[in-house]
């Protein structure tokens, strides 16, 4: 161990901006193949303790207790290091391929299921030679893209029980949101292989459809912003189920001074699920709203509720929408019913809620406008955008036709 610290502390002080490109990729791909040999040793070290109940000596019943506490691992990450270890006992030819660096842990992570008890029985019942399926699975991960050993993960786990109850695809379903401390939340989704279609078959829809040009987003933000959308979208049409009395909806309160500012005022609005966002987002939010005044007493208690007001009526939506057909940041083609109507000088601010001082934008441009990107409808009707550093955004020109 002492010898392999050695190594990784030479390794770290190695300049790495001497090296040409190639040589770059080669110690890439050498340094995972080195991972992948730690991680089979850590596997098969852990599958040592698990068996001796080594966890015992430190006062704890089980080496994934031990990995979370001693070492600091996530409860996920020591289940995993466990069921490797124990699942490598029961394929020779994937642990050699593990140990030569070959094969990574998430490989080993797909081929768990293919032994556990239960299925090691009907194996053993249906006279399925295990030895074959382990040096297939071996060949499989060590030349094959991730993707292709789960298939055959798949495929075989299908045919060793082809006449099983079809499971409750229901039963696999959750989403869990932890919220931070900024407001914003981490999800994770879990899906059936069906519902996974569905999810994102309606996240690539309107992925593909809000691309336009000049779009430097990434793949996962794309699909961050469709997810959004596809939410204003439900929240919108008005058809999703009443939650207590009222229809669903982003509910913000914000004392009207803040409301009233144009400074940016951190924390001075609250969501309706409790986060926190800043007078400048609520002012975002307040374009296309139902505005409700609540006048409070010094103590915080409610004296009066003004009547609730629409800002923008149903007649001037349907008059912006007739106008502009859809969002009217320069190369986005997201259709009317998916835009907010942007005041183009804030309502709060003195601006008219006017055909004049609107626009439709789709909910990934309204907020590039609050973040400093421009919009403004010239004399000839035409929509023109222009960046934060002033540039304007001019869509390609068309290529012009060639003879045939």
């Amino acid at each position: 161990m002492d010898g392999l610290s050695s190594v990784l502390d030479a390794l770290a002080g190695g300049d790495l901006a001497g090296l040409g490109d190639g040589e770059l990729l080669d110690r890439t791909a050498a340094l995972v193949a080195a991972r992948n040999r730690i991680e089979a040793e850590l596997a098969r070290t852990v599958r040592a303790a698990d068996v001796r109940r080594a966890a015992e000596h430190d006062g704890l019943t089980t080496m994934r207790s031990w990995l979370r506490g001693h070492v600091r691992l996530s409860a996920a990450e020591a289940g995993r290091v466990v069921r490797a270890g124990r699942a490598l006992e029961h394929l020779p030819a994937v642990a050699r391929a593990f140990a030569a660096g070959q094969v990574s842990a998430e490989q080993v992570a797909a081929v768990v299921p293919v032994v556990t008890p239960e299925r090691r029985a009907a194996a053993a019942e249906q006279g399925v030679d295990l030895g074959e399926v382990d040096g297939a699975l071996a060949e499989v991960a060590a030349t094959r893209p991730h993707r292709a050993l789960r298939q055959v993960v798949g495929h075989y786990l299908a045919r060793l029980d082809p006449d099983g109850t079809e499971p409750d695809p229901t039963e696999g379903r959750s989403v869990s949101i932890a919220r931070h401390s900024d407001g914003s939340i981490t999800a994770r989704v879990e899906l059936d292989a069906v519902g996974g279609e569905k999810f994102q078959a309606a996240l690539e829809s309107i992925a593909a459809a809000g691309r336009c040009a000049g779009d430097l987003r990434t793949r996962a933000q794309q699909l961050g912003d469709a997810l959004v959308q596809l939410c204003d979208n439900q929240l919108a049409s008005g058809h999703l189920p009443v939650l207590r009395t009222v229809k669903p909806h982003v509910a913000v309160t914000i004392p009207l001074a803040d409301l009233a500012s144009a400074g940016t005022g951190p924390g001075a609005a609250d969501l309706g699920f409790g986060a926190t966002v800043s007078a400048a987002r609520a002012r975002w939010i307040a374009c296309d709203a139902t505005v409700t005044r609540i006048v409070l007493n010094p103590e915080g208690l409610p004296l009066d509720l003004g009547r609730t007001a629409r800002v923008v009526p149903p007649h001037l939506r349907k008059a912006v929408e007739h106008r502009d057909r859809g969002c009217v940041f320069t190369g986005c083609t997201a259709p009317t019913h998916w835009c907010d109507v942007h005041h183009r000088l804030e309502w709060i601010n003195g601006g008219q809620t006017s055909l004049e001082n609107s626009a439709l934008l789709c909910e990934r441009h309204h907020t590039e406008v609050h973040h400093g990107f421009r919009v403004h409808r010239a004399s000839d009707g035409r929509w023109r955008t222009w960046r934060p550093d002033g540039t304007e955004i001019h869509l390609a020109p068309e290529r012009p036709a060639t003879a045939a």
